[in-house]
């Protein structure tokens, strides 16, 4: 046994830095490159008997076997990272958020009400400015009013607005 301990050590000895340097410019990763040297060399000290000397040195069976080991090693490094970009591109989509959701349409359903609360001109002053994106001029020209006044009622009808919002905000977080 303990010669077949000093000869794994001289075959590591000799043979090891040409595998290593084999083996990293494959992996391309040290960290791989040495996984790969380590296996090929435990898989001479259990399967010493696999070599047969008639055909071809010790150095060439070595580095056939890192060669073989090493593209493997990669091959199957490339096939985890492809599926778990595969797995992380199918996760990506956010959940549902049931919670955010009845959020929404609750505060929704606040600015309707508030909205409907506003006296008329002012309700639609807001409406067309900011609900359908009509300038303050467009607006004075389709409510046939002076630009100052649509200003002033879509002020107004905003403060309102915000008040109603900060009371119903106040309202749902209790005393």
């Amino acid at each position: 046994m303990r010669s077949d301990e000093a000869a794994l050590a001289e075959a590591y000895k000799r043979h090891a830095p040409a595998s290593r340097a084999l083996a990293r410019r494959l992996a391309r990763e040290p960290a791989l490159a040495e996984e790969v040297v380590q296996e090929v060399f435990i898989r001479l000290w259990h399967q010493a008997d696999r070599y047969e000397p008639s055909r071809g040195s010790l150095r060439s069976y070595l580095l056939a076997h890192t060669h073989g080991r090493a593209l493997d090693l990669v091959r199957s490094e490339a096939a985890r990272r492809r599926r778990e970009e595969r797995d992380s591109q199918m996760q990506a989509e956010p959940a549902y958020d049931l919670e955010r959701d009845v959020m929404a349409r609750t505060t929704a359903a606040q600015v309707r009400d508030a909205l409907a609360a506003l006296p008329e001109n002012e309700r639609e002053a807001v409406e067309l400015a900011y609900f359908q994106g009509h300038s303050y001029r467009e607006v004075a020209e389709m409510l046939g009013a002076p630009e100052g006044t649509v200003k002033s009622r879509i002020r107004s009808g905003l403060s309102r607005l915000r008040k109603v919002m900060q009371a119903a905000d106040a309202s749902e977080a209790g005393p």
